[in-house]
């Protein structure tokens, strides 16, 4: 970790999204990155979620849950502190799945929210 970043449990990740980030994070193209996770405005209901595989970057929070490192700017762990991620592998409703307590109303396709 670097000088820069501090470690908050922001965020955390249910058994099978840990399984799932680490098989991603094993592919040559994720070598040395973290978990990302971010808002920004858009989607159906205001501000809607991103997830990226990333370098660690200046001001960014860490959260660390089963080995798998969750990267969090400053202006996005204000709306994300406290969520939850969790990954289905299910044909209709799979992928990662954010659960956010700090949504005010939520849209039906789970990809954004209202703060």
């Amino acid at each position: 970790m670097s000088e820069t970043a501090t470690k908050e449990e922001t965020i955390s990740l249910t058994g099978s999204a840990i399984a799932e980030v680490k098989t991603l994070l094993a592919k040559p193209e994720n070598a040395g990155k973290n978990l990302r996770l971010y808002i920004e405005q858009g989607g159906c209901s205001g501000m809607q979620y991103g997830m990226v595989f990333d370098e660690q970057r200046e001001g960014d929070l860490i959260s660390d849950d089963g080995g798998v490192s969750v990267l969090v700017d400053p202006i996005s762990a204000n709306y994300l502190r406290g969520c939850q991620v969790d990954f289905n592998e299910s044909l209709t409703a799979g992928g990662f799945k954010i659960s956010n307590p700090n949504a005010k109303q939520s849209c039906g396709c789970g990809k954004s929210f209202e703060a």
